[in-house]
């Protein structure tokens, strides 16, 4: 099996490429050879298979041809600008988030000759647009807020007509917020809710900018690189033609993140968390869904953590080698 991954250097592919390396399958097929692509060249995991990193813009013409000119059994469409700088820089978001993605659609249709790959697409749940009911269900409508839901929502649309013409097997996730991520803070509106668990629980001192009373649905990256190889395994006759699935994940408000926080690592490292509101970041996740239903999607094998316990505890187990500083 050839495998794909776009945004191979981000943190969610990174993750999944490790999780390929280990298994050194997806379901019952081996792997023969792992394609990865980002704006910079990914680094490239100790594997029992081939693996081939390479930097690319794929929004630049002829660059997604040359991707799948070896017709990838599965693509992992990955790249993306983050939510936070596809707000505030207009040209470059939908270059990379609408281009990009469409360049890669029509290099995949422009194969021919019986290709259709399976497709998964990272989407989001910035596609949805307040005002909410109380509980959001996949078919709620797709109206965002933001030009990165705007951009998403709309290749969540390609990639349904695409699968409906033949072209390839398409499967959207709309990803939770990932927490707790990994790393150093990025550019995204969502970063604090990471940054308020990561970085204390490094030692370091946090910003959180909204209110604790700030609800919002979670999953790990644990459970995001699950729902990318479900997504990739699975039988896609049950989907129908609505491609795109609301991932579960846990739905809590920023004070009871805090409190998983106190709970497992204790006051010291809650105090190292600092209030300074920020009425942009504030204004842009008001815009966002709190709590959906992902009947659809764990109906069909996808599932999340139960608490946010959990998720504390999977970022000491897999970053922090079970310690707290």
């Amino acid at each position: 099996m050839l495998v794909l991954v776009t945004g191979a250097a981000g943190m969610i592919g990174r993750k999944f490429v490790e999780r390929l390396a280990r298994d050194g399958r997806l379901g019952s097929e081996p792997i023969e050879k792992l394609a990865l692509t980002d704006v910079v060249a990914p680094a490239e995991p100790n594997a029992m298979f081939t693996v081939a990193s390479r930097a690319d813009d794929i929004a630049e013409p002829g660059v997604a041809q040359a991707l799948v000119k070896d017709r990838p059994q599965l693509i992992v469409h990955l790249a993306a600008l983050v939510s936070g700088e596809a707000e505030s820089d207009f040209e470059k978001g939908y270059r990379v988030n609408l281009d990009g993605t469409r360049n890669l659609l029509e290099a995949v249709r422009g194969v021919g000759h019986g290709y259709r790959p399976r497709f998964v697409f990272a989407s989001s749940i910035a596609v949805f647009g307040a005002p909410f009911p109380a509980i959001i269900p996949d078919e709620f409508h797709l109206t965002p807020l933001t030009s990165y839901g705007t951009q998403k929502a709309i290749g969540e649309l390609l990639l349904a007509d695409y699968t409906r013409r033949g072209f390839l097997d398409g499967v959207g996730l709309r990803f939770p917020t990932i927490c707790v991520r990994p790393g150093a803070p990025n550019k995204a509106a969502s970063g604090f809710f990471s940054n308020i668990i990561r970085e204390p629980l490094a030692g370091k001192e946090a910003v959180l900018p909204v209110p604790e009373t700030v609800r919002h649905t979670h999953a790990s990256p644990r459970a995001a690189v699950a729902f990318i190889v479900h997504a990739a395994t699975m039988d896609t006759e049950a989907i129908g033609p609505r491609r795109s699935l609301s991932m579960p994940g846990v739905c809590v408000t920023v004070g009871e993140q805090i409190a998983s926080l106190r709970k497992i690592a204790g006051d010291k490292v809650v105090k190292r968390i600092r209030r300074e509101p920020d009425a942009a970041i504030t204004r842009i996740v008001a815009g966002w869904p709190e709590r959906f239903d992902p009947a659809r999607a764990t109906s069909l094998g996808f599932r999340a953590e139960s608490d946010f316990d959990d998720i504390v505890r999977a970022h000491i187990e897999d970053e922090l080698g079970g310690k707290v500083e």
